[in-house]
């Protein structure tokens, strides 16, 4: 029972193996036979579409080729047309030019008669010259005969008369042109430089600072020695300034070049006398304390300075060193003072004339600032001055107004001409400046020494304390024209060789006398 039913389930496994195949045989085969249909139908409506683009594709392209050939021949219709229009252009020119050649031929035909008419003028011309040139020479001959002079001098004495007339002729054309140069430029300087002296209100003398220290008493002067004269030593080493003591009853005197070592020596001299304790230690301790209070006074001092001249801030080592000329003088003038007022000078003239009053001013203040360190760098205090200025960043033109007011280097704009103009009004009003009688002896000996050195020179007189040189001539050698000439060049060489504050006259004086006598 057991085997029959293994039979059975195997057979029954079989057939179902054998069903089964063969139902997917059939399936397979119908399966190919679907995808073998549908290839065609794919195939066919490939076919159709592909006839269907061709036929596309080709009315398109007639499409185009018609529009091309109906473009092509709009531009062959417009090129035709531009052509037609060049051609029509190409025959009127060509007609003008024709015109125009037939003007040339007529005008070439009448320079040709015209050159033939100059040739004929030009012959009788020849002939005359000729004609003119033989009687001049029968002239000359009846002149030398009936003047007993040969061309030659003739000549000679004609170019001497014409050479005079022309010298005093440029004399006098000279003399009128400087004359009316001269009045119209000083009536308007005196104007602009009469205003602003009104409008400033300055002070008209300056104190001279001080190298002098008042004691107590005689016995302080042992105490400012010290033993074996350590103190002195001390003192001279700490400030760089020589102590003098000497037989002036009550007064000791400081001595040195550098004025703000100066005014350092003469502050802690009188605070060591007030303290009474005069010894090395406390000598050193007093002079750095005077001289960190002495850099903030000349700090101060130089704000001050830029403040009341109307500026904006300046760099603080161009305070400093503008602060430095308040212990400079120059001729018992106070030369930071004197900077403050030609500032407001240059202003002044600057508003007069248009110019940048700000600028004008700045180049005013900072002018001499270079007498500040001129014993430190070598050269002119202007060069110097506008050396430093320029490595602060300061404009090149009050640069060049400070470089320039000396006429050291040349100017570029009108600041260093009002610089100058307001350093001498400065320099040379009433009570600025003092000077020595040696100096002044000199410049009038300067004066006559530089007048006898013209020819023709009789006497010469340095008057009215050197503001005139009066020069009196020979009247022999030397005629009018010639006095004005020397007058010229006798100022010219005052200018160049010497320094005198304001101005100088000169007056050339040439006198003829006429003597007889009745009997």
């Amino acid at each position: 029972m057991v085997t029959e039913s293994w039979i059975f389930a195997v057979g029954g496994v079989l057939t179902g193996t054998g069903l089964a195949y063969v139902i997917y045989r059939f399936r397979e085969r119908a399966l190919r036979a679907e995808l073998s249909i549908r290839e065609r139908e794919r195939a066919d409506q490939s076919r159709k579409e592909t006839e269907a683009l061709r036929v596309e594709v080709r009315l398109a392209a007639q499409q185009d080729l018609s529009r091309w050939r109906a473009d092509q021949d709009r531009d062959l219709e417009s090129e035709r047309s531009r052509l037609g229009g060049t051609e029509s252009r190409l025959a009127e020119r060509e007609a003008s030019v024709g015109r125009q050649m037939e003007r040339l031929v007529t005008q070439q035909d009448d320079a040709r008669l015209r050159s033939e008419a100059l040739d004929v003028t030009r012959a009788q011309l020849d002939q005359d010259r000729l004609e003119i040139r033989r009687l001049s020479e029968e002239r000359k001959s009846q002149l030398e005969s009936l003047s007993g002079l040969s061309a030659l001098e003739a000549r000679t004495l004609l170019l001497k008369e014409v050479e005079q007339d022309s010298s005093r002729d440029a004399a006098n054309l000279s003399r009128h042109i400087l004359e009316n140069a001269k009045n119209g430029a000083e009536q308007q300087a005196r104007r602009i430089i009469a205003t602003a002296i009104q409008r400033y209100a300055g002070k008209h003398t300056y104190e001279t600072s001080t190298a002098t220290v008042a004691l107590p008493t005689e016995e302080m002067k042992g105490r400012i020695i010290g033993r074996d004269g350590r103190n002195i030593r001390s003192f001279e080493n700490a400030t760089g300034i020589t102590v003098l003591v000497d037989d002036t009853p009550n007064a000791v005197v400081l001595s040195g070049f550098d004025p703000v070592r100066r005014e350092v020596a003469r502050q802690s001299m009188e605070r060591l006398i007030l303290d009474g304790r005069i010894h090395p230690t406390r000598i050193e301790e007093v002079v750095a304390a005077v001289t960190v209070e002495m850099d903030d006074f000349i700090l101060r001092k130089g704000e001050d300075a830029v403040y009341k001249a109307g500026q904006s801030a300046v760099h603080p080592e161009v305070a400093k060193m503008l602060g430095r000329l308040h212990f400079r003088h120059s001729y018992s003038q106070n030369v930071l003072e004197h900077s403050l007022e030609v500032a407001h000078l240059c202003g002044l003239m600057a508003a007069e004339l248009g110019e940048d009053i700000q600028a004008a001013k700045r180049s005013g203040l900072l002018h001499d600032i270079g007498k500040a360190m001129s014993h430190e760098v070598e050269g002119p205090h202007a060069k110097v001055g506008a050396d430093f200025l320029r490595r602060f960043n300061e404009s090149a033109a009050v640069v060049n107004g400070v470089a320039s007011h000396h006429e050291e280097v040349p100017h570029e704009n009108a600041l260093g001409i009002l610089v100058a103009a307001a350093d001498a009004i400065s320099a040379t009003r009433p009570g600025s400046r003092s000077e020595g009688m040696t100096t002044y002896l000199q410049r009038l000996e300067n004066l006559e020494r530089i007048a006898f050195e013209f020819p023709g020179v009789e006497r010469a007189f340095a008057i009215q304390a050197g503001r005139e040189l009066r020069v009196v001539v020979k009247p022999e050698e030397v005629d009018d024209h010639s006095s004005l000439r020397m007058a010229r060049d006798l100022a010219r060489r005052i200018e160049e060789e010497l320094l005198y504050p304001g101005q100088i006259r000169i007056t050339v004086v040439r006198e003829t006398r006429c003597v007889e006598y009745a009997k």
